[in-house]
C-alpha cells in the first residue's frame, strides 16, 4: 500500500475522531465510548474485501509507545508529594487492595471459566483491569468537589503507572521464562530482573535532572512543549536500550517533573494534557479497527459473568479499604460501580495487540469487552450522582 492510502486512512481517522468528540460533548457522553464504537464499525467495513482504514504494525507500533510514554508521563506528573495526605494514603490503600485481590480473584475466574491456563496472560488481564479513569465521572457530573469524586480522581491518577508497569514486567518475565521452571530461573536472574528497575528509575532520574535544570531558569512558548515531549521519549528510549524499564523510567521522569521548579510549569501541564487528548482520539479509533469485538452470545454472556465478578472484587475491596470510616452505603456502590477504563488501560492493550501469544486474542476481546461495559455503565451511575451523593455533597 501507498504513502497516499496511509494518509488518506489517516485524515478518516481525524475527522472521525473530531466529529465523534463534537458528538459526545453535546449529549454528554464520554468520548471514548463513542470513538471505540466507530472504530469497531469502520474495523468491520470493507471495500472489495479490503479494510477502508489500514495502518502497517510498524506506524500501530510506535503510535502505541507514543501515546504510552506520554500518558504515563502526564498522569504521574500530577501526583505532588508534598500534597499527599491522609485522603490521598486512602487514595492509594484502595488501590492498591483492589489491584491485589483483582490479580487474584479474575486470575482464578478466568483460569476456571474459561480454562486460560497461562498464568502470565491471566496476571496480565486481572492487573490491567484494575485500572480506573476519573476523567470519565467527570465527563459527566459537576460534582468535581465532591469527596467521593476527588477521592476517584487520586486513585485513577496513583493507579495509572501500576496498570501500565506491571503487564510489561510481566511479560518480559513470560518471554525469558516457562512456567514449570519459573521461580528457579528467576531466581538465577534475579540480578538483571532488578537490573530493569534500577536503570529505569536511573534513567528516569538523570533525564529529568539534564532537562529540568534547564527549563527552571529558561522557558519558550515555541521550544518548551516540545522539549516536554523530547524527554518522555528520550527516557522511554534510552532505558529499553539500557535494558531497563522504559515505562518505570518515564514514571520516574514524571514524578520528577511534578514535584520540582519548573518555570510556567501550569502551560506545560495543559500542553500535556492537550497532546495526550489528541492522542487519545487516534488511540481509540484504531483499538476499536484492528480488535474485531465478538458479537457471539457465549462470548457476550461470559464476559458479562466476569465482569459482574469484577464488580464484586470492586465492592469487596471499597468495604476493606473504608471498614469503620464515615462512608455511606449509597457512597461505596458509587465506587464500585464507577470502575471505567481510561486511554491508559487503551494503550497498553494497543501495544499487546501487536504480540504474537497463544490465547492473547480472547484476553483482548475481553479487555474490549469490559472497556466498554465500565464506561456505560459508569455513564449511566453518574448521570444519577445525586442519589448516591446528593445535590451538594462535600468533604
Amino acid at each position: 500500500m501507498d504513502a497516499l492510502f496511509y494518509l488518506t486512512s489517516f485524515a478518516v481517522l481525524l475527522i472521525v475522531g473530531i466529529i465523534a468528540t463534537i458528538i459526545s460533548e453535546k449529549i454528554k457522553i464520554p468520548n471514548i465510548l463513542i470513538l471505540t464504537l466507530c472504530g469497531i464499525i469502520i474495523g468491520h467495513i470493507r471495500y472489495y474485501g479490503e479494510p477502508i482504514v489500514y495502518f502497517s504494525p510498524t506506524f500501530l507500533t510506535v503510535a502505541g509507545i507514543l501515546a504510552l510514554a506520554m500518558i504515563v508521563f502526564d498522569s504521574s506528573s500530577r501526583f505532588k508529594l508534598k500534597e499527599f495526605d491522609t485522603f490521598s494514603f486512602r487514595a492509594m490503600k484502595l488501590a492498591a487492595i483492589f489491584l491485589v485481590i483483582n490479580m487474584i480473584v479474575m486470575s482464578a475466574a478466568l483460569y476456571f471459566i474459561l480454562g486460560i491456563k497461562n498464568i502470565f496472560l491471566v496476571t496480565v488481564f486481572s492487573a490491567l483491569m484494575a485500572g480506573t479513569a476519573a476523567e470519565i465521572v467527570l465527563t459527566v457530573t459537576k460534582l468535581s468537589k465532591n469527596r467521593i469524586i476527588e477521592l476517584l480522581k487520586i486513585e485513577s491518577i496513583l493507579n495509572t503507572p501500576l496498570i501500565v508497569l506491571i503487564p510489561f514486567i510481566i511479560l518480559d518475565l513470560m518471554r525469558d521464562y516457562h512456567v514449570e521452571d519459573f521461580f528457579s530461573k528467576f531466581m538465577e536472574s534475579f540480578g538483571p530482573f532488578l537490573q530493569q528497575f534500577v536503570t529505569g528509575i536511573g534513567t528516569g532520574i538523570l533525564i529529568g535532572i539534564i532537562f529540568f535544570k534547564i527549563m527552571k531558569t529558561k522557558y519558550s512558548e515555541k521550544l518548551s512543549p516540545i522539549a516536554l515531549i523530547s524527554a518522555a521519549l528520550l527516557t522511554y528510549i534510552i532505558a529499553e536500550n539500557l535494558k531497563g524499564n522504559g515505562v518505570l523510567a518515564v514514571t520516574t521522569l514524571g514524578l520528577f517533573f511534578g514535584n520540582v521548579y519548573v518555570r510556567e510549569k501550569d502551560l506545560l501541564y495543559e500542553f500535556s494534557g492537550i497532546f495526550a487528548n489528541s492522542l487519545q482520539i487516534i488511540i481509540f479509533l484504531l483499538l476499536g479497527i484492528i480488535l474485531h469485538f465478538p458479537l457471539e452470545l457465549w462470548f457476550i454472556m461470559v464476559s458479562l459473568l466476569l465482569f459482574a465478578i469484577h464488580l464484586l472484587v470492586r465492592y469487596a475491596s471499597i468495604q476493606l479499604c473504608f471498614a469503620g470510616l464515615n462512608y455511606s452505603f449509597k457512597e461505596k456502590l458509587f465506587m464500585a460501580l464507577n470502575v471505567s477504563k481510561g486511554t491508559a488501560v487503551a494503550v497498553v492493550v494497543f501495544i499487546l495487540a501487536t504480540y504474537e501469544i497463544p490465547e492473547m486474542a480472547i484476553i483482548l476481546n475481553l479487555i474490549i469487552a469490559f472497556i466498554l461495559y465500565s464506561i456505560i455503565l459508569s455513564t449511566v451511575v453518574t448521570k444519577f450522582s445525586s442519589y448516591f451523593l446528593g445535590e451538594d455533597a462535600s468533604d
